[in-house]
């Protein structure tokens, strides 16, 4: 685990398995380096060796959904839908609609589990009630 200054003209190698944690100056361009990493929009062409590379590969010649797939993403502002915390789990279902299996162990893996489970009944029934 490790962090870097982020600024201008930004250049880094990012070695597999590792957690980055990317800090600077309000303004400086982090959510927009994590907007370009998810491909929601794309780097301008600025020549052969401009862009952002995965495993020496263009991120704009790779798929999004599979690029979302490898990366992770953890904001500083958690938000909540108006949804039941089951629905919030299942938001990030890329595929299909997510099981219960698959939900509660999204949440274990999370570290949430055990606390929706000592919910009181109202509230535990509520968060994983299926529609």
């Amino acid at each position: 685990h490790y962090a870097f200054l982020f600024g201008k003209n930004f250049s880094h190698t990012i070695e597999p398995g590792t957690s980055v944690a990317i800090v600077g100056p309000s303004g400086c361009g982090k959510s927009t380096l994590l907007q370009l990493v998810q491909r929601l929009y794309d780097v301008e062409d600025r020549g052969p060796d401009s862009g952002i590379f995965l495993d020496g590969h263009d991120l704009r010649d790779l798929a999004p959904a599979w690029i979302r797939e490898q990366i992770g993403i953890v904001s500083q502002e958690p938000s909540l839908f108006n949804l039941t915390i089951r629905e919030n789990i299942a938001y990030g279902q890329i595929e299909g609609e997510a099981t219960m299996d698959e939900i509660i162990e999204a949440a274990q893996q999370a570290n949430i589990h055990e606390f929706i489970s000592r919910l009181p009944e109202v509230c535990s029934s509520f968060a994983f009630q299926e529609h």
